[in-house]
């Protein structure tokens, strides 16, 4: 006899598995906390399904029969896996191998990568870390894709995202080591500077907030061309006269290395909120939490 499992309802086998341990009826109401009536009408309908009486009586308990002694350890072994993999176990860092994805701008690639990098080596040699940047967030439908875990950079929106402010990231104006640039610009000055304009993903309407900080400000900013890294654009700065506007903690840290200072003007305060975000599929999820955590401390260290 052929038997759909979709067909089957999977609390009826706990209960032919209970009245077969307990080799009682009312025994197996007791333990699973229902009425004899409701074991027997189970039973029944079990029966149904099986084609067989399963168990007969014998005076106060039970007898099984050859197909119910036959199915018995395959249902009681299927109870078990399943309570199984029910059950969390302790999340051991030292022991896990997932691959992690993280989304972050060349500029936190560079600035917060290397001690994330280090951390991962000391509390989860085992893990793999693929770092991708902005574009590819947004190619890859963002995070409630299941192929990014976690975001560094400017909160998002939508549903299911989960959001902790990180650490407010300031921008500098720099530009390469050039006579022009030797003493404090005026305001007038700082206006006729060409500059270096950074899109992680053109075309997608993102918000230009340098610009707008310009614009409060009423300084003029003419962006020249623009590249989709940070790290370009310094490149370019450091070939050229024009200028760009960097992190502020790339520049701390790679300035001298990229070729370029920082430009002594009255140049529009401007700061980056940055948070960590992820999604509400990895939420809960103990070996997430842990990598999230660790990248958090990461970043704050740096």
């Amino acid at each position: 006899m052929s038997i759909s499992i979709a067909a089957l309802d999977l609390n009826l086998l706990l209960v032919l598995h209970t009245v077969l341990t307990e080799r009682s009826v009312v025994r197996a109401a007791e333990r699973l906390h229902v009425t004899p009536s409701a074991i027997s009408n189970s039973l029944a309908r079990l029966r149904s399904v099986v084609g067989d009486p399963l168990v007969t009586r014998k005076g106060r308990g039970i007898v099984p029969t050859p197909r119910a002694l036959a199915l018995a350890p395959a249902i009681a072994r299927g109870l078990r896996e399943l309570e199984s993999g029910l059950q969390e176990a302790p999340f051991e860092p030292a022991r896990c191998t997932r691959t992690f994805t993280l989304a972050v701008a060349d500029a936190g690639q560079v600035t917060w990568g290397p001690r994330i990098a280090a951390r991962m080596a000391g509390e989860m040699p085992n893990a793999r870390l693929s770092v991708v940047g902005i574009a590819s967030l947004v190619a890859l439908g963002d995070l409630t894709s299941s192929q990014v875990d976690l975001h560094i950079g400017l909160a998002g929106r939508g549903a299911g995202l989960h959001i902790e402010p990180l650490l407010d990231e300031r921008t500098v104006l720099v530009a390469r080591d050039h006579p022009g640039l030797t003493k404090r610009l005026s305001a007038r000055a700082l206006g006729a500077l060409r500059h270096v304009g950074v899109e992680m993903v053109p075309g997608k309407g993102f918000r230009d907030l340098v610009g707008a900080a310009y614009a409060r400000a009423g300084i003029r900013r003419e962006v020249a061309m623009t590249v989709p890294s940070f790290l370009t654009a310094a490149a370019i700065v450091a070939a050229t006269d024009l200028v760009a506007t960097l992190p502020a903690s790339l520049v701390a840290a790679q300035g001298a290395r990229l070729g370029v200072r920082c430009v002594n003007a009255p140049v529009p305060a401007h700061t980056v909120k940055m948070a960590l975000c992820w999604h509400d599929r990895t939420h809960a999820d103990p070996a997430a939490r842990y990598f999230r955590e660790l990248v958090r401390l990461a970043v704050l260290a740096a």
